[in-house]
C-alpha cells in the first residue's frame, strides 16, 4: 500500500535522533532500565503531565524501591503518594499488580506482551512500553502523539481509533528505528510535546518537516521526489 507520501526509514530516524540529541527531556524513569521502575512510571504517567509526575514518582521509589516493598504496602500508604495526580483508580490497580507478579512470576515483571497485559491496569500501550524502555524490544509506541506525527509525515488521516488500529500499528513498526528503538520511541514522545503539537504545530523548526507531508503543505514547499 502507498500513501501520500512515503519517507526513508533511516533518513527519518537520522534527523529525529540528531534533533533529540539537542532537545531531548530529562526525566528521572529514563535513567533507568528496571522494569520496576518503568512500570511504575508508565502507570503514573497514564493521562499525566510528566513535569506532574517527576516528584511522585521520585518519592514513590524512594518508599517503595522494589516490587517486594510496594507488595507489602498498604493501599493508604500508596494512596497518599499518588494524592497530587488524581486518578486514584492507580492505587488500587497498582497493588492488585504487583501482587499477582509476586504470586505468579515470583517478583519477576514478565517480559512478553501477552503476560504483562493481564495485569490489572497494563493494556497496550503500557505494555508496548515496558518491552521497549525496560527490555529493549523493537516495540512500537502508539499514543494520541506518536499517531499524530507519524500520521501528519505520512499524510494518512488520523482519527480518534488509530491507535488502536492495525493501520498505525504497521506504520509504525515500517518507520521504527530497529536498532535504537529505545531512543527513537522518546525522541517520537518528545517531538510530540515539543514540537509536533496538535494545534499550531512548530513545523519551521521541526527536524522531519523535509519529509513530512502535513508540513511540507503548511510550510509552501513541495514532497520531494521518490
Amino acid at each position: 500500500m502507498r500513501y501520500p507520501y512515503e519517507v526513508n526509514p533511516k533518513e527519518l530516524s537520522v534527523e529525529l535522533l540528531s534533533w533529540w540529541a539537542k532537545n531531548k527531556r530529562n526525566f528521572p524513569w529514563r535513567e533507568t532500565r528496571d522494569p520496576y521502575k518503568i512500570l511504575i512510571s508508565e502507570v503514573l504517567l497514564h493521562r499525566t503531565r510528566a513535569e506532574q509526575v517527576v516528584p511522585v514518582y521520585k518519592q514513590f521509589v524512594n518508599k517503595f524501591p522494589t516490587i517486594g516493598d510496594l507488595s507489602a504496602a498498604k493501599l493508604d500508604e500508596i494512596s497518599e503518594i499518588l494524592k497530587p495526580l488524581g486518578l486514584h483508580w492507580r492505587t488500587k490497580l497498582l497493588s492488585q499488580a504487583v501482587n499477582l507478579i509476586m504470586k505468579e512470576y515470583g517478583g519477576r515483571i514478565p517480559s512478553t506482551k501477552a503476560e504483562l497485559e493481564l495485569l490489572p491496569g497494563i493494556g497496550p500501550y503500557i505494555s508496548s512500553a515496558i518491552m521497549c524502555f525496560a527490555f529493549g524490544y523493537t516495540e512500537p509506541i502508539l499514543d494520541t502523539n506518536t499517531v499524530r506525527i507519524i500520521g501528519r509525515v505520512l499524510g494518512v488521516k488520523i482519527t480518534d481509533q488509530s491507535r488502536r488500529s492495525k493501520l498505525f500499528q504497521e506504520l509504525s513498526e515500517s518507520t521504527l528505528d530497529k536498532k535504537n528503538p529505545r531512543e527513537f520511541n522518546y525522541a517520537l514522545i518528545d517531538l510530540g510535546a515539543l514540537a509536533c503539537i496538535p494545534k499550531e504545530p512548530l513545523c519551521s523548526i521541526c527536524p522531519l518537516n523535509c519529509m513530512c507531508d502535513y508540513g511540507l503543505h503548511r510550510l509552501g514547499r513541495n514532497l520531494p521526489s521518490l
